[in-house]
């Protein structure tokens, strides 16, 4: 939280003992979380600036906290006034996209951001009142709307399978194959869970004799460190994870890396934006147009396909490490006419692993 200009300790916390706390929030939590309270924490001041012309107060006044919900509750497109007149100041400074209404997505997650500030200086939130309450459940329903689809078509069997035919045996190549598979094959993985693994993440110690890897997280959406799933890859994906490996002669370090014009490994860790990027070549190189499908194609499509080919979704979560049904529903709903025909074998082949506590994973080793 170092970026961030937000004093996190209680007032009464010596200076030494304020530093141990912010090391120990900045160890503790995600990096996609720490990245959004700073995005948070600017637009938050920035409006506060813009309403008010004034800074945050700690605690802030119930006033300003239900402006704040009252000006992102409403589409100021046609409107005019204060609330409008801070959304444009927000739009110059290049933090807000449109006078539209936000997402409600959006809104609370700010919302959540400025109740965990809150919560590190020890003091209560004013979005905790009643009335704040009242007022943010009428803001989601008036501002309802479908939920936006990360990725406009999922990434299933066929298409992956078109995008794995692309891959040579270059470098480049090896390492493109190995990070769809491992992407796809282990619960449909987003892409910063993929950039983030390490050499000494992948537990080879069986494979010489099963074929089998262990894929440990270390850090995901829903996880941290002290309880990092172990996930299992085996077949094709499991096979192009270890030729990547040899080629790139990857003894430590980060899994996955850049690779050169020359085709040379480089030693510096793969960005989230360059797995994208891979991504949409190999949608490109396999013929498919402009747009068909973003990086979170491979969670969709791992779920898309596990429903395909009716296995039990709860068995997919297992890998996809989903908490709810409701979360998995979006990803899974598609149009049927994506559906391919599928065997009943597929099926059984899911019900076969569930002793490995992974029901997806000998089909989803399609790969």
């Amino acid at each position: 939280m170092a970026p961030m200009s937000l004093q996190i300790a209680p007032s009464h916390l010596s200076s030494a003992e304020e530093e141990a706390l912010a090391a120990l929030y900045r160890r503790g939590t995600p990096e996609n979380t720490l990245r959004a309270w700073e995005r948070d924490l600017a637009y938050i001041t920035a409006w506060k600036d813009a309403a008010y012309g004034a800074a945050l107060d700690w605690p802030e006044q119930e006033t300003v906290a239900l402006r704040f919900v009252l000006d992102h509750a409403a589409d100021l497109t046609d409107g005019a006034g204060p609330a409008r007149d801070a959304a444009e100041a927000l739009i110059a400074a290049g933090l807000r996209r449109s006078l539209a209404c936000p997402a409600p997505s959006t809104l609370d997650r700010r919302i959540a951001s400025w109740r965990a500030f809150h919560r590190m200086k020890n003091i209560a939130s004013p979005f905790d009142a009643p009335l704040l309450r009242q007022a943010r459940g009428r803001a989601r329903r008036a501002a309802a709307r479908p939920r936006a689809r990360k990725s406009e078509n999922p990434i299933t069997r066929e298409v992956l399978e078109a995008m794995l035919a692309t891959c040579d045996h270059s470098n480049r190549g090896l390492r493109d194959g190995a990070a769809l598979m491992l992407g796809w094959a282990s619960g449909g993985r987003r892409r910063s869970e993929i950039v983030a693994l390490n050499r000494d993440d992948i537990d080879d110690g069986d494979f010489s004799e099963t074929g089998l890897l262990r894929i440990r997280l270390l850090q995901t959406k829903t996880t941290g460190p002290e309880a990092a799933p172990r996930l299992p890859l085996k077949g094709r994906a499991a096979r192009a994870v270890m030729a990547w490996i040899a080629a790139a002669k990857i003894g430590k370090g980060p899994l996955f890396r850049p690779v050169s014009q020359a085709d040379r490994p480089l030693p510096r860790r793969l960005s989230p934006d360059g797995l994208a990027i891979l991504l949409r070549h190999r949608l490109e190189l396999a013929g498919y147009p402009p747009g068909f499908a973003s990086a979170h194609g491979l969670r969709a499509g791992f779920l898309t396909q596990a429903a395909f080919d009716g296995a039990p979704l709860q068995a997919a979560m297992q890998l996809s490490l989903h908490r709810s049904l409701n979360e998995t529903t979006p990803l899974s709903s598609t149009n049927s006419s994506l559906q391919p025909e599928c065997p009943r074998s597929r099926f059984d082949a899911y019900r076969g692993c569930l002793s490995m506590r992974c029901a997806f994973v000998a089909s989803a080793s399609c790969c």
